[in-house]
């Protein structure tokens, strides 16, 4: 059995992250689940939110939004559509952002264009998501 995971995280502009990784907690579209070495096979779909990594001690914090998991017993893959390090994350501009986002839900909850109401769903989905991973981060020191 394997001791280490092979770790990618690829988004439509390339590989976000190619990693050696002891443990790996993802955002699952029925919520978070956790991968060790030698883990059962399974495919899934995530929503937004943030990734954690591990490598020995040290944690690493991905922003991520919608996509697909699949899990193998010596790789992890996510193809996500953004993936953004914690570490690039301003938080300032990102609670800016999930305010923005939060103000046309509310708008759009009069003016009923379907459309318009899953952009600003999705604006706001991946709003909270940077903040959730950026806030973290700050608090676990990253």
């Amino acid at each position: 059995m394997p001791n280490q995971i092979e770790f990618e995280i690829v988004t439509p502009e390339g590989v976000s992250v190619r990693e050696v990784v002891d443990e790996v907690e993802a955002p699952g579209k029925e919520g978070y689940f956790g991968v060790l070495p030698g883990h059962t096979p399974f495919l899934t779909q995530l929503k937004a939110g943030t990734v954690r990594y591990r490598v020995g001690k040290e944690e690493h914090l991905v922003s991520v939004t919608w996509g697909f998991a699949e899990v193998l017993p010596y790789k992890v893959t996510l193809l996500v559509s953004t993936a953004e390090r914690a570490e690039d994350i301003d938080l300032q501009r990102a609670e800016t952002a999930g305010e923005r986002a939060h103000e046309r839900l509310e708008e759009f909850g009069v003016a009923y264009e379907v459309e318009k109401i899953s952009e600003a769903r999705e604006a706001s989905e991946r709003a909270q998501a940077r903040l959730e991973t950026a806030r973290r981060a700050n608090r676990e020191g990253h």
